[in-house]
């Protein structure tokens, strides 16, 4: 496994003095490090395998438990994001971040992709690992159709206030949950986002340009409209069975299109764009 200096030597230091720790019975690397394309900006994500008897005294000492592998800058619980199993910390200097998420060897099984097993006890990890597949994260295209016209007149009624940092935070939303995905799966990659799409989806990456907010109404609201228009074009030519909402996206891009309209002309240069592509 090819990794950069800085995280060989983290792993080359951390590695034994996890595994004298009792109940743990193996350690694995997920994300860059685990698919062999890490760079000196990526993070480390290691899963720490915990037996059944030792799993939640572990939990309750994990920040102690990190600082004793290794120097610890800071740490916080992922709640935020969904996984109060891990824990985010800096560790250092020099500053490499690091996730530890520990989980229960019985969920280790649980993935959406196989680690790379770094060292296991008594070969429990790829025993684990060869009793259930791992399940290909999807894009549920439909649960995205039912949401977002209603997402777009959300939009559209800050973009008619001025809200314009809260237009940005949404657009940027909008590429996260909506386009990102999207364009991932139009270019045979797993929908992550935006991550690393100027590498896998460069002509996707490069439309999404248009979805950048402006310094202004009318700019952003460009930049909401490529996003009507993007999600259209890319829902269609997916090939996924999805029921499209038309009265709802016919009613929510009218009522952005009025928006966009009460706000001034609708560009700057007279050039024609996405308003022109939407019904």
């Amino acid at each position: 496994m090819d990794q950069p200096p800085l995280h060989r030597q983290f792993l080359d230091d951390v590695l034994p003095r996890i595994q004298r720790e009792a109940g743990v019975v193996g350690v694995a690397a997920s994300g860059s490090l685990a698919s062999g394309n890490p760079d000196i900006y990526s993070d480390i994500d290691l899963i720490i395998v915990i037996d059944e008897m030792s799993f939640e005294p572990v939990m309750t000492r994990r920040l102690e438990l990190i600082g004793s592998w290794t120097d610890l800058v800071a740490g916080f619980t992922g709640e935020h994001v969904g996984e109060p199993r891990l824990i985010i910390t800096l560790v250092g200097p020099p500053l490499l971040h690091v996730d530890f998420k520990f989980v229960r060897l019985t969920d280790f099984a649980e993935r959406s992709e196989d680690p790379h097993i770094l060292w296991e006890r008594d070969e429990e990890l790829s025993r684990a690992l060869a009793q259930q597949p791992a399940k290909a994260s999807r894009l549920d295209l439909q649960w995205i159709e039912d949401r977002f016209w209603t997402w777009v007149h959300y939009g559209a009624t800050k973009l008619g206030r001025g809200e314009l940092l809260e237009v940005a935070g949404f657009l940027a939303y909008l590429r996260e949950a909506v386009l990102g995905p999207l364009a991932a799966v139009r270019a045979g990659a797993p929908p992550r986002g935006v991550r690393r799409l100027e590498s896998v989806a460069p002509d996707e990456a490069r439309a999404l340009r248009a979805t950048l907010s402006g310094e202004n109404q009318i700019e952003a609201g460009w930049a909401l409209l490529a996003c009507v228009d993007l999600y259209g074009r890319w829902r269609d030519e997916s090939g996924m069975l999805v029921e499209r909402r038309r009265n709802a996206e016919q009613h929510a891009v009218r009522y952005l299109r009025d928006v966009l309209a009460a706000t001034g002309r609708p560009a700057r240069d007279g050039r024609r764009g996405p308003i022109d592509a939407v019904s």
